[in-house]
C-alpha cells in the first residue's frame, strides 16, 4: 500500500505539473500576437505547432511505454517539453520560425508526457480498485488554474515571458524527474510492443472509444478556445467578463472530475457519461438561446460538468487489459487529439457564417451521435495474467 500511495501522489503530481506548464504557455499567447504583429488567422497557425508535434509523437508512444517504461517515457517527454518551452521563450518576438519549432517540439514533448502518465494513472486506478482517473484530471485542471493565475501575476509585475516560462517550465521538469521513479511498473506485453500497437489500431472497441473521446474532447476544447469570445460577441459583455465565465467553465469542470469518481462506482460509466453529455447539451442551449445572465452562468456550469468525465473516461476504458493499456490508450490520445487539430479552425469557419455564439451549437449536434459510441466504454474486467 505505501508504494502504491506514493505512486498515486507522484502521478497525481505529473498530472497537476503537465497543466500548469501549458497554462503558464497559454497566458503568453497574446503577447505571441503583439510581439510578431500577428493576425489572429496567422496566430492560430503558430499555435497549431503544438497541436501537430503532439499528434505525431502519440501513435509511438505506446509502444516506447511497452519498451521503456513509463519512467523512462515521461521523463523523455518533460525533457522535450522543457527544451521546446525555453527554444520558444527565448525566441519570442525576435526569430518566429524558432518559435515555431520550439512550440512543435513542446507539442511532441507535451504528447507523450501525457499518454505516460495516463497509463501509469490507469496502473493506480487498477491496483486502486476504485475509479480515480477524473480525479487525476481535475489535478490537471488545477494546474491549469494555478498556471493562468501565476500568469496573470507575472505579467503585471512585468516578469519577462522567458524568465517566467524558463522557471515554471525547469521547476516542473526537475520534480517529474525527481518523483517518476515512484511509478508503478506496467505490466508487460509478451506479443512485442510493435505487434500490440499495431493490432490496437485495428480493434473496433478501441476505435469507437477514440471516437468518444474525440467528440468529448471537442465539447471541452471548444469551451477552451471559444467560450469567453463568444460570451463577448453573443452577449455582449466586456473581455474581463467573459474570461471570468470561461474561469466559470473551468472551476465547474475540476469539481465535476472530483465528483464524477463516485458516480461512476456505483453507476457505472455508460449511465454517467450519458447523464454528463446531457448535461453538456443543455448547458451549451442555455447559453445561445437565453440571454439573462442566471441562465446563461446556469449554461456554463452544465457545459463544465458535462465535459468533465469524457477524456478521463475514455483513458481508463482504453487500459481495461493491463497487458494493451499503453498501445490503446496511444490510439486513443491520438484520436482524441485530433478534435484540438480540427476544432479550432471549424468552430472559426462556422462562427464566420452564422457567429461565434450560434457556432457553439455544433457541441450540442456532436454530442448526439458521440452518444451512441459511449457503450464502448463499458467496464471490462481482464485478468493480468490472460
Amino acid at each position: 500500500m505505501p508504494q502504491l500511495t506514493a505512486a498515486r501522489n507522484a502521478v497525481g503530481l505529473t498530472f497537476f505539473l503537465n497543466g500548469l506548464v501549458f497554462a503558464s504557455w497559454v497566458s503568453r499567447i497574446p503577447e505571441v500576437r503583439s510581439s510578431f504583429d500577428l493576425s489572429n488567422g496567422r496566430l492560430g497557425l503558430v499555435l497549431l505547432a503544438i497541436s501537430i508535434g503532439s499528434v505525431v509523437a502519440l501513435p509511438t508512444t505506446g509502444a516506447l511505454i511497452t519498451r521503456w517504461g513509463t519512467v523512462r517515457i515521461v521523463r523523455a517527454g518533460a525533457v522535450l517539453a522543457t527544451v521546446g518551452m525555453l527554444t520558444a521563450a527565448f525566441s519570442l518576438g525576435d526569430a518566429l520560425p524558432l518559435t515555431v519549432v520550439g512550440l512543435a517540439v513542446y507539442g511532441v514533448g507535451i504528447g507523450v508526457w501525457d499518454v505516460a502518465m495516463n497509463v501509469e494513472g490507469a496502473e493506480v486506478e487498477r491496483g486502486l480498485d476504485r475509479t480515480i482517473m477524473p480525479r487525476f484530471h481535475a489535478g490537471f485542471s488545477g494546474g491549469t488554474v494555478v498556471g493562468a493565475l501565476l500568469g496573470v501575476a507575472m505579467i503585471e509585475l512585468d516578469v519577462p515571458s522567458a524568465v517566467h516560462l524558463g522557471l515554471v517550465v525547469v521547476l516542473s521538469f526537475v520534480v517529474v524527474w525527481t518523483t517518476s521513479p515512484s511509478f508503478l511498473p506496467v505490466v508487460e506485453d509478451h506479443e512485442g510492443e510493435r505487434t500490440s500497437a499495431a493490432r490496437a489500431w485495428l480493434e473496433p472497441r478501441t476505435l469507437l472509444i477514440g471516437l468518444m473521446v474525440l467528440a468529448l474532447a471537442m465539447t471541452e476544447g471548444t469551451a477552451n478556445d471559444w467560450l469567453a469570445v463568444a460570451l463577448v460577441d453573443g452577449h455582449d459583455v466586456s473581455h474581463a467578463v467573459g474570461v471570468a465565465g470561461f474561469a466559470v467553465f473551468v472551476t465547474a469542470m475540476t469539481a465535476g472530475r472530483f465528483l464524477g469518481t463516485g458516480l461512476i462506482d456505483r453507476h457505472g460509466r455508460v449511465a454517467v457519461l450519458w447523464a454528463t453529455m446531457a448535461l453538456a447539451g443543455a448547458g451549451v442551449l442555455l447559453i445561445v438561446l437565453t440571454d439573462h445572465p442566471v441562465s446563461v452562468v446556469l449554461g456554463i456550469v452544465l457545459w463544465g460538468v458535462g465535459s468533465s468525465l469524457g477524456f478521463p473516461v475514455g483513458m481508463s476504458a482504453a487500459a481495461d487489459d493491463p497487458l494493451r493499456a499503453a498501445a490503446r490508450v496511444s490510439v486513443v490520445s491520438t484520436v482524441g487529439y485530433a478534435a484540438f487539430l480540427a476544432g479550432p479552425p471549424f468552430l472559426g469557419f462556422v462562427g464566420d457564417h452564422v457567429g461565434t455564439l450560434k457556432a457553439l451549437l455544433v457541441v450540442a449536434f456532436l454530442l448526439l451521435p458521440a452518444a451512441l459510441v459511449v457503450p464502448s466504454a463499458r467496464e471490462q474486467r481482464v485478468r493480468q495474467d490472460a
